[in-house]
């Protein structure tokens, strides 16, 4: 699919293609603020198919009462995502600026600094849309094929809303694909920062990778768990934080008063940033780095017979879909039981689910078993969730995809 085929379509409001939901779909819960529809619940004739990728549609009940405004991707399983109960709205400039003025004000209210994620796709209104903020520079994430169709109209209005000088289009990631959208960065405003931009969170200052970086270069989302888990280190401590990308957890406990964290993460990239976070935040001498497979420098460590006072887990998401939900439990709970005997008697260990199908009580029972199978027991002492600028949609379980349980243990 190219940029062209993706070109929406120049139809005054009023011609605007209608499409209905079946017989005995659920058309209340999109009554009730749900945001999609799937292939099966749509009516799908020979005009529907024939539909661009983000054509903007009128959907209707089966009895033919409007609906809202709603994009169309015949090539999806979502085929249908909400815009607007309003189905004459015009998807232009203005509308993106009223949408992004409404996100920024609730970030500005919760954060000092332009530093947090802008835009948390449907629970901000913009279905399949992330947009996290680095100061002056934003990085987008048009995730699904409306926002790909739109995407000057949404530049321009997050021109205007934040003044950001440069704004970035990161197409990675496996949702693109399913929408049948290509995997290619680009430019969209100014220049691309040669390098990392520093970002201060907890007291520690962490790289971001605009460019090259996973998804838009850091993890805002855990912010609030790194300040809980910053809680638990007492001066001197020794730490250990597991898959720690750019060393989200360890930098914060450094900065807590730890006496020495050890990040350890698959990607040298990664780490290198990881180490530059550290030397920038006045820790560097009190950081290491370990390169490799988690699951075998977890053995490893145990070998060694190392143990640290908090070990924290940050895992990416191993069930992504619901069909991988069995093989990911599994792989939480064998994370809980390499990690538990690295944990010094009443010392903590904090465990993180990123994957949307694996809910709460799955986790939480996944990492017990795993802890009791490592030999250990323990206290559930907190959990915690995405941090405020990642705000859940009540009606959508996705948008709460974060969880992490932190033990005591015996």
């Amino acid at each position: 699919m190219t940029d062209t085929d993706l070109t929406p379509p120049a139809s005054p409001v009023s011609t605007r293609p209608r499409v209905k939901m079946k017989p005995k779909s659920n058309a209340r819960a999109i009554r009730h603020g749900f945001p999609w529809v799937y292939a099966n619940e749509l009516v799908t004739d020979r005009r529907t198919k024939k539909l661009a990728p983000g054509s903007l549609a009128v959907l209707e009940d089966e009895t033919g009462q409007s609906l809202g405004l709603v994009a169309v991707n015949p090539e999806s399983k979502i085929i249908a995502r909400m815009l607007d109960r309003d189905a004459q709205a015009e998807i232009d400039v203005a509308w993106f600026v009223r949408r992004l003025e409404r996100a920024q004000a609730l970030r500005s209210q919760l954060y000092n600094a332009p530093f947090y994620r802008l835009v948390h796709a449907e629970s901000d209104g913009l279905p399949g849309v992330v947009i996290d903020r680095f100061g002056a520079a934003c990085v987008v994430q048009p995730n699904a094929a409306w926002a790909e169709a739109h995407l000057a109209a949404l530049t321009e209005a997050l021109a205007q809303v934040t003044g950001c000088e440069v704004i970035l289009k990161n197409a990675a990631g496996r949702t693109r694909s399913l929408e049948g959208l290509d995997d290619q960065n680009a430019v969209l405003k100014g220049t691309a920062p040669e390098a990392p931009v520093p970002v201060t969170m907890n007291g520690a200052t962490y790289m971001a990778d605009l460019t090259g970086g996973q998804k838009t270069g850091l993890f805002y989302d855990q912010r609030d768990n790194h300040a809980f888990a910053a809680r638990l280190v007492a001066p001197g401590a020794e730490v250990l934080d597991v898959f720690s990308h750019v060393g989200g957890f360890g930098l914060a406990m450094l900065a807590a008063g730890a006496g020495r964290a050890t990040c350890v993460d698959g990607s040298a990239a990664a780490l290198e940033l990881a180490s530059a976070g550290a030397a920038a935040s006045g820790h560097g001498d009190r950081f290491e780095a370990r390169q490799g497979d988690a699951f075998d420098v977890l053995a490893a460590l145990a070998t060694e017979g190392v143990q640290y006072d908090v070990v924290i887990c940050d895992p990416p998401a191993f069930a992504p879909t619901k069909q991988a939900l069995e093989a990911g439990l599994r792989a939480y709970e064998r994370v809980a039981k390499l990690a538990a005997p690295l944990v010094k008697p009443g010392g903590y260990l904090g465990l993180c689910s990123c994957s949307h199908a694996v809910d709460l009580t799955l986790f939480r029972n996944a990492s017990a078993r795993g802890i009791g199978r490592g030999g250990r027991r323990g206290q559930l002492l907190h959990t915690g969730y995405a941090g405020a600028d990642h705000p859940q949609l009540p009606q959508l379980a996705e948008s709460g995809y974060l969880k992490a349980v932190f033990f005591r243990l015996d």
